[in-house]
């Protein structure tokens, strides 16, 4: 048996000489992780290339470059740097087909090699949801899938309902055609209330082909559920001899198409239709009571009930305004009740009935107009006539208006004004009008010639 620093010292030699014998003229490579559609780069280095060349070749063992010249014509593939201790080729588009073991040799003697591993990630495509084509009813299981096809590895899948993660029943990998990728199902099953209904389900495929980016799809849930119903007056509180209308809001999915209007203590039912509206044009006393409105959808039917009561007695509290207060009006008043919950809708001012004494006064402003009108035209007329026969003209002794004055004879015309001396002694027009030619002697101002 060797003593202990005699084995040491033999261990150590043999290293150094391990050293010393390595092979400067061996090439190397490093193994490439590259996405479909995406470039990779090969890089082959050698310490001492012995004076040969260097050269890469294909999985199927195709020379590529030797050296700086081309043997493949493939335009994917180009030369990046070549030297006497650097081969490095870059391959752009990358497919399926191109992964495998790439060979740079070095051709000496021996023939030196070293091994590249191209790994080609296969990008998993969108993902697509089943199952939610169709409504779900409420309290019933929803059951979705959730599928992506293309990705290499498989890809995983997550579910989200809104901001809470589900989780799946099961996951089925499957290989495609091509016999390089997979697809990969997911389902998912849980029960919805009407709260699901327009609630966003999202499925998301995760592969490290994406680089962290996220590839999901997002659908939108269709829940049917029961109907719900509560009657509405319009107005809010309506008098007595007003016009009312009930209201019957009816909520669900699908909506309810059928409404029937009904009166407690009635054998016929009011009204049966589509309309969910039901109308009094002339509310009076006789309209007090229960009316019950059945919504109904494919989903079931719901029942809504208001209670009428039309009285003599004001309901509404007493507006704080300064004015005298006049008589009072009957009102009605009315209470609600429902198979549903519901928040009263704001209060709506109510129309009163149109009043009498504002139709009075309209006819009587529209009398008082006409009478002022035709007053006006009477003083229109009778001025006009004034001005048209203010003066009269003597010809040859007789009178003459403005209206007969000749054309082509001369006349001599004279005004009868109150300044006519004499005037007012004369007994008739013809003498006024000779007094005053009279004691107007010489006055060319009062006269006037037509030719």
């Amino acid at each position: 048996m060797l003593p202990l620093g005699l084995l040491l010292l033999l261990v150590c030699c043999g290293a150094a000489r391990g050293n010393l014998s390595r092979d400067e003229s061996q090439p190397t490579t490093s193994d490439e992780t590259v996405v479909t559609g995406g470039t990779v780069v090969l890089k082959c280095q050698v310490e001492d290339p012995d004076d040969s060349s260097l050269q890469w070749s294909n999985p199927a063992q195709q020379t590529l470059y030797f050296g700086e010249k081309r043997a493949l014509r493939d335009n994917r593939i180009q030369l990046e740097k070549s030297t006497p201790n650097e081969l490095t080729i870059s391959i752009s588009d990358v497919v399926l087909s191109d992964e495998g073991e790439y060979t740079c040799s070095l051709f000496t003697m021996p023939v030196r090699t070293a091994k590249a591993l191209v790994t080609v990630l296969g990008v998993p495509q969108k993902p697509q949801i089943f199952g939610h084509e169709q409504p779900i009813d409420e309290e019933k299981l929803a059951r979705l899938t959730c599928r992506s096809s293309g990705s290499k590895p498989a890809a995983q899948l997550r579910w989200r309902k809104g901001n809470k993660e589900l989780k799946d029943e099961g996951t089925e990998v499957v290989e495609d055609p091509n016999g390089k990728t997979f697809t990969v199902s997911s389902r998912v099953e849980f029960r919805v209330t009407k709260e699901d209904n327009e609630a966003e389900v999202t499925c998301t495929v995760d592969h490290e082909s994406l680089q962290n980016a996220e590839r999901s799809t997002t659908q939108k849930l269709q829940v049917h559920y029961k109907p719900t119903a509560k009657i509405e007056p319009h107005p809010q509180y309506p008098r007595e001899g007003e016009k009312l209308q009930l209201q019957c809001d009816g909520q669900g999915n699908p909506i309810p198409q059928e409404f029937l209007w009904e009166k407690e203590g009635s054998d016929a039912p009011l009204q049966l239709s589509s309309d969910s509206v039901l109308i009094f044009p002339f509310l009076n006393k006789s309209d007090s009571g229960t009316y019950v409105c059945t919504a109904t959808s494919s989903m079931g039917s719901v029942v809504a009930k208001y209670n009428l009561d039309v009285s003599d007695l004001p309901q509404l509290p007493t507006p704080h305004v300064h004015s005298t207060p006049g008589p009072s009006q009957p009102i009605s008043h009315a209470s609600m009740a429902t198979a549903s919950s519901f928040t009263p809708a704001p209060i709506q001012d109510a129309s009163p009935v149109p009043s009498t004494s504002s139709t009075y006064h309209a006819v009587i402003g529209g009398v008082v107009a006409v009478i002022v009108f035709l007053l006006l035209s009477l003083l229109i007329v009778l001025g006009h006539y004034l001005i048209r026969h203010k003066g009269m003209c003597i010809r040859h002794g007789e009178t003459v208006t403005s209206r007969q004055r000749p054309k082509a004879a001369e006349v001599m015309c004279t005004y009868l004004t109150h300044e006519a001396k004499g005037s007012d002694d004369a007994p008739d027009a013809d003498t006024a009008i000779i007094n005053a030619e009279g004691g107007q002697a010489g006055g060319d101002d009062k006269k006037e010639y037509f030719i």
